[in-house]
């Protein structure tokens, strides 16, 4: 799921706060949403608690924009299922077995697929297992044991397992052209981001740190270049990395001394979106920065989370999860993007 999610509305919250000195340069508290109005309009909410769920997030386009696929808490549940949603019906579709525990789903470049993580394959699912938590620094989440990638079809019959094992294998994403897929996975004892492909085969490493966390990955739109997060420097202190598909020229994207997680491309090649405490951690913001000349712009002004942006194939939409709505719930919400000028992007785009 990107991992931190869990942070932030999955079924760990922060058993406490990173309480470390924050940039105070930075952490300025403006929560003016008009100044979000000339690049996110015509805001809508789409997944409410009344649809069942206590909580939505993580939510991907297909490439036709036509369908979003995400994972939700439903009421009364502990884990996260996988959905799948018509954005003109608003109805959602169980895709995942409805047992274990469910991250990180994504469709396919074609329409035709869809990946995602899942424990339900765990011989001991039945069983109070003790959980497996990142104890590095202030933050704790799950490593689920036995949470392995499958692939499927769009309404999730003909399941197929891609990992197998108790390791935690999960953060996965399809390359733009189907051919293969990234993931991060401990199953070498530290975290770290793997490629294959589409079918299983041909896995191999691209990070090899023994002492941090790399996660959270996905491709570039011209499939050269894979951008995730490590907390590098400082445990917990997340930071975005870029690296060539085959491993080398890796290259740090951010530098702030905030955490900075959830990265995505824009389809352009030029732009991310990322979720940032540049603003407190009680206050996470969505940032735009062109990794070309580093320029960076703030795109939320909302006091409560905004995080896990993703764009539309076409560039047109931005979808994300956040806590503005009147439940104050983790729930799923789209608008118009419109690029800000700021960051001297081509007007292609």
């Amino acid at each position: 799921m990107k991992l931190l999610t869990f942070l932030l509305f999955g079924s760990l919250l922060f058993s406490k706060i990173l309480l470390a000195t924050e940039p105070s340069i930075f952490n300025s508290e403006v929560f003016d949403q008009k100044r979000e109005a000339l690049y996110l309009q015509n805001i809508k909410q789409l997944t409410t608690p009344a649809m069942g769920f206590e909580k939505a997030g993580e939510a991907y386009f297909s490439p036709d924009g036509n369908n979003i696929i995400f994972q939700a808490v439903p009421i009364d549940k502990e884990y996260f299922q996988i959905y799948k949603m018509n954005l003109a019906d608003g109805i959602p579709l169980l895709v995942s077995t409805g047992k274990g525990a469910c991250t990180c789903a994504f469709f396919r470049g074609d329409g035709k697929k869809i990946i995602f993580a899942s424990s339900h394959s765990d011989p001991d699912l039945e069983l109070e297992r003790p959980k497996i938590k990142n104890t590095q620094g202030s933050y704790k989440w799950d490593f689920t044991p036995y949470m392995n990638i499958y692939e499927a079809n769009l309404d999730g019959t003909d399941l197929i397992q891609l990992t197998h094992g108790a390791p935690y294998s999960a953060e996965c994403a399809y390359s733009q052209d189907g051919s293969a897929i990234v993931y991060a996975s401990n199953k070498n004892g530290s975290m770290n981001i793997y490629t294959m492909k589409v079918d299983g085969s041909c896995d191999q490493a691209i990070t090899h740190t023994d002492y941090c966390y790399n996660g959270g990955p996905f491709f570039s739109p011209d499939g050269k270049q894979i951008i995730f997060r490590a907390d590098r420097e400082q445990a917990d202190y997340l930071q975005i990395y870029a690296i060539n598909v085959d491993g080398t020229n890796e290259r740090q994207l951010t530098n702030n001394g905030a955490v900075n997680w959830a990265p995505y491309w824009h389809p352009n090649g030029k732009i991310i979106a990322f979720t940032t405490s540049l603003h407190g951690h009680r206050h996470y913001e969505i940032y735009l920065l062109n990794i070309e000349n580093g320029k960076q712009f703030r795109l939320t002004h909302s006091p409560s989370f905004d995080g896990l942006p993703v764009f539309s194939a076409d560039g047109k939409k931005l979808m994300w999860t956040s806590k503005r709505g009147p439940d104050n719930t983790s729930q799923i919400f789209i608008a118009d993007f419109i690029m800000p000028t700021e960051l001297d992007v081509p007007t292609l785009y």
